[in-house]
């Protein structure tokens, strides 16, 4: 889904199938959508402007999407899961010799590489995504309190498994993600720091600190 500007689709008798069609239409719709959200913000953001800025009619937009409060939301969902798959990635290779600190941090990179390769679908998942009306906030916070128990059980198996300290409740884990949803987030809006793998040191500061409070 979050992938680089889309080839042509061929016509003719050379075209794909449909369904294929449609799915090569909706990432560029998604392209479309992430670009003009962070440009514009979602609140002068149009269907029209994101039809445009992805090569087609607001007739092809609405075969997929009702409004563009539906655009989002998919668009939301598609970017999280894949940040979600990346972030769970790197945290579950267990490289022969490696800490909990290390697989910790391994995550923390995932997910900052995630979001310098995609800045435009990082701002609509950390930034624009609250200004989308009540779905949308709910679907945010559905998808913290998902990282959340993330975080939490990946501890609890370093816990199990190496000995490493344990989260003193769900609410730490939580305490750790909004800690990296709001640094990056003024990253995004606002260029602090300029390079947003400087945020790596002082993420793993944060988990590293909660999680050796360990349970009261």
């Amino acid at each position: 889904m979050m992938s680089s500007e889309s080839p042509p689709i061929p016509r003719g008798r050379h075209a794909p199938p449909l369904e294929v069609r449609r799915q090569r239409q909706r990432a560029r719709l998604f392209d479309a959508a992430a670009t003009v959200f962070a440009r514009v913000g979602y609140a002068e953001a149009s269907a029209e402007a994101i039809s445009r800025e992805a090569g087609m009619s607001k007739a092809t937009f609405y075969e997929h999407f009702a409004n563009k409060e539906e655009c989002i939301l998919a668009l939301f969902d598609a970017a999280g899961r894949q940040v979600s798959e990346a972030v769970a990635g790197a945290v579950q290779v267990d490289v022969a010799g490696s800490t909990p600190e290390q697989r910790v941090l391994g995550g923390v990179r995932a997910f900052l590489a995630a979001i310098e390769a995609y800045p435009d679908y990082a701002r609509t998942l950390l930034v624009e995504i609250i200004g989308a009306g009540p779905r949308a906030t709910a679907r945010r916070d559905a998808v913290l309190e998902d990282f959340a128990r993330l975080v939490d059980a990946k501890n609890a198996t370093a816990h199990d498994r190496y000995g490493a300290a344990r989260l003193a409740s769900l609410d730490d884990a939580f305490a750790i993600v909004g800690a990296i949803v709001e640094l990056t987030s003024r990253q995004l809006r606002h260029g602090r720091p300029a390079d947003i793998r400087e945020l790596e040191p002082v993420i793993a500061r944060v988990v590293t600190g909660i999680v050796e409070q360990g349970p009261a």
